[in-house]
């Protein structure tokens, strides 16, 4: 019997399902198997969805979704790690324990709170919990303007009050911040990358014009761990990331997908699995 020499980049999505397939573990799965790696789950919660929006959530135990972050670490290994929808704080507790438990390595953390339909997702004492546990033991944390005004307690005006907002956040305990300004007026979408060093990278690109916006943000984080898993530095696997999304939502403007907010297009340009070594 040969023992292999090499292995796949491992990266575990702990976060909700999307019966629709557009967001959540379908679209991080998706997006892991696009940019070369292993992709595996540990589902916090099931929705009944599609792209009009949200009409049921039934969440997972807590033990049972311990149990499978344990089954999934203990046998496969982890890279990296993206946690989207953590719907109760007990929940956020277990994700908390494992990360520390098996020293769990880049952590992104995509504080799902309001979906692209406007649904909330997420109760309001889960919060404060999920600041307390997961903000200090994430490498980047990915709000869009709705989470980041959420979570400092009030809106965001314009481009220019992306550096404060993201200080703020930082203060809450965050080692870096993507604040993610896609819901801001303008021909241009504007992000900011700030690190708790001091370190700023803004990056910017124009707008496409598009009803197909269901799980952006799921797909983002999920291609910032997957190229963390790669051994990219924060920074560049940022700046990769959001180029992947960038040319998904442009590859899938013009498909239609349900009566809603459609997908977008994770297969525009697959890459095959990268060997890594074992």
């Amino acid at each position: 019997m040969t023992h292999a020499s090499s292995r796949y980049a491992r990266v575990l999505s702990i976060a909700g399902s999307d019966s629709g397939g557009g967001a959540g573990i379908q679209a991080d799965l998706k997006t892991f198997a696009a940019l070369g790696c292993y992709g595996m789950t540990a589902i916090t919660a099931l929705t009944a969805q599609n792209t009009l929006g949200v009409s049921g959530i039934h969440g997972v135990p807590p033990a049972f979704l311990k149990a499978q972050i344990q089954a999934v670490v203990e046998d496969i290994g982890v890279d990296a790690v993206k946690l989207g929808m953590l719907h109760a704080p007990e929940i956020v507790e277990v994700v908390a324990w494992a990360i520390d438990h098996y020293k769990l390595p880049n952590v992104v953390l995509d504080p799902v709170m309001v979906a692209t339909s406007g649904d909330r997702l997420i109760a309001a004492e889960t919060v404060s919990v999920l600041v307390r546990e997961l903000f200090p033991r994430a490498v980047v944390v990915t709000p869009n303007l709705d989470e980041a005004a959420l979570l400092i307690g009030h809106p965001i005006g314009g481009a220019d009050g992306l550096d404060g907002a993201a200080g703020e956040l930082l203060a809450l305990g965050a080692k870096a911040v993507l604040l993610k300004g896609g819901h801001l007026p303008g021909e241009d979408v504007v992000d900011l990358l700030a690190e708790a060093d001091g370190e700023r990278l803004q990056l910017a690109s124009r707008r496409i014009a598009s009803r197909n916006l269901h799980g952006t943000g799921c797909t983002l984080s999920s291609a910032i761990a997957a190229y963390l898993a790669l051994g990219e530095p924060l920074p560049r696997a940022v700046e990769r990331a959001r180029g992947y999304v960038v040319a998904a939502l442009a590859a899938g403007a013009d498909i239609v997908t349900g009566a809603g907010h459609g997908p977008l297009n994770h297969g525009h340009a697959p890459v095959p699995s990268v060997r890594l070594p074992a």
